[in-house]
């Protein structure tokens, strides 16, 4: 500092004062510009080539690509005069590279320590008898992203500061350290939520861990290219963080509910809306407990519930159980299907499900069952399967069953036009490809 700021006013005197007391042909100022460049130039390749501290490193890295050519160099006083001097590096360039080499390997080896351990106090905080913070009424460990993520945007921002090009190569260094860090806290969760479900505060610790995830997808979705390999397997784990998550918080809801909806074929659909109303209740205690997902994440569990209490009715239609030989009855239970879509869509839609695409599945089947028409049915079966492209054949023929007094040849006439109208894409969103027909 103290050559660097000896030169920069010595250098401004001579341009000002001195220079023109001497003929041009002396070239005074570069004479004098190159003996206090050759001299704190020896004095940097002496510092260089002595045991620096990683502190050091990044001083004298900072002097050679960005104070010392930005800051003295390009001083409004003497850029002009220096231009016609060329004085080159403080450093040789395989000095400059070798220094940069191991300010490299410290910063990727401290970014590395850094997450190691806070990832380690994380997994000490679960084990404590504590429940996670609240924040806006999520539960969360904040903390755990937010440092995380400055740690590698911080060593990013160091590395920028002394030149783009260390910048760029520390950015590719560590941009394989996130997906590794991410990686070791699935397993990490993984584990706790294997050995630990008798913990006091294993469902607020899930949730925590679930909400922690939204500040990782955050930075992940604003800050890395689309194209980005890094960025894709990222937001893979943490899906899978989430998604392991949520079964876990729903496994004794969906094991409440099995029952309930067996009644249903067991009763031969008579006092529906009741077994309806039991559902939603049982339901309704479980998703209270939900509300300290952060919002994103509420919204899919619900999602997941919806989807769930639309695909387990369905498995109850399917079951083979009840065959309606007269319109009548068959009227009868298309009203009961579709007071129970109702109250059903009513439910999820109050609770928060946006998934708005499950809701026609219902009352779709009800009209089939209500429906006499030959030509009618088709129709509603052609509209089933384009809202619902993944269903199948067998899917179909078990669900007819309800429809005893249609004869072989028209059962055959309706599923083959299911055929002909179904697409062999995959859909977005499936229903009925994880259903099983027995």
């Amino acid at each position: 500092l103290h050559m660097g700021k000896t030169m920069k006013e010595d250098l401004t005197v001579v341009v000002k004062y001195i220079k023109q007391l001497y003929p041009p042909e002396f070239n005074v100022f570069s004479t004098y510009a190159e003996l206090y460049h050759n001299y704190f130039a020896s004095q940097a390749k002496k510092n260089a080539e002595s045991h620096l501290e990683d502190k050091d490193i990044y001083l004298l890295l900072s002097w050679v690509h960005n104070i010392y050519p930005k800051d003295m160099r390009k001083d409004h006083v003497l850029a002009e005069e220096l231009e016609k001097v060329k004085l080159g590096s403080l450093l040789p360039s395989s000095l400059s590279k070798e220094l940069e080499k191991r300010y490299l390997d410290s910063e990727e080896a401290t970014v590395k320590n850094s997450l190691s351990k806070c990832l380690d106090k994380e997994i000490q905080r679960w084990k404590e008898d504590k429940e996670p913070e609240k924040l806006n009424g999520h539960f969360q460990s904040e903390l755990l992203a937010i440092f995380v993520i400055q740690s590698i945007y911080s060593g990013q921002k160091r590395a920028k500061d002394i030149s783009t090009a260390v910048g760029e190569e520390l950015s590719h260094r560590l941009s394989k350290e996130l997906p590794a860090f991410l990686k070791s806290y699935k397993d990490a969760f993984e584990d706790f939520k294997e050995k630990s479900k008798k913990h006091r505060y294993y469902k607020p610790i899930l949730i925590a861990n679930i909400n922690n995830c939204w500040n990782f997808r955050d930075y992940a979705e604003k800050n890395m290219a689309e194209k980005d390999d890094n960025k894709a397997s990222i937001l893979s784990t943490l899906g899978n963080i989430e998604n392991s998550g949520f079964d876990v918080l729903l496994q004794q809801l969906f094991a409440q509910l099995k029952p309930i909806y067996k009644k249903f074929t067991e009763n031969k659909w008579d006092s529906s809306s009741e077994i309806m109303n039991e559902i939603i209740k049982t339901t309704s205690k479980h998703i209270s407990d939900f509300r300290t997902l952060k919002d994103p994440f509420y919204h899919a569990i619900v999602e997941k519930i919806h989807s769930r209490l639309v695909k387990e009715y369905i498995v109850r239609l399917l079951k083979r159980k009840v065959s309606l030989k007269t319109p009548a009855q068959q009227q009868n239970l298309a009203q009961h299907i579709s007071k129970n879509a109702a109250d059903l869509e009513a439910f999820c839609t109050s609770n928060g499900s946006q998934a708005t695409w499950l809701n026609s599945a219902l009352p779709k089947l009800a009209e089939i069952i209500r429906l006499q028409d030959l030509g009618a049915i088709k129709i509603e079966v052609a509209t089933l399967a384009t809202t619902y492209p993944d269903i199948r054949k067998r899917h179909l023929e078990a669900f007819l069953h309800i429809k005893a007094n249609l004869s072989r040849s028209e059962l055959k006439s309706i599923l083959g036009y299911l055929a002909d109208s179904t697409g062999s894409t995959p859909p977005g969103a499936p229903l009925f490809s994880n259903i099983n027909v027995s």
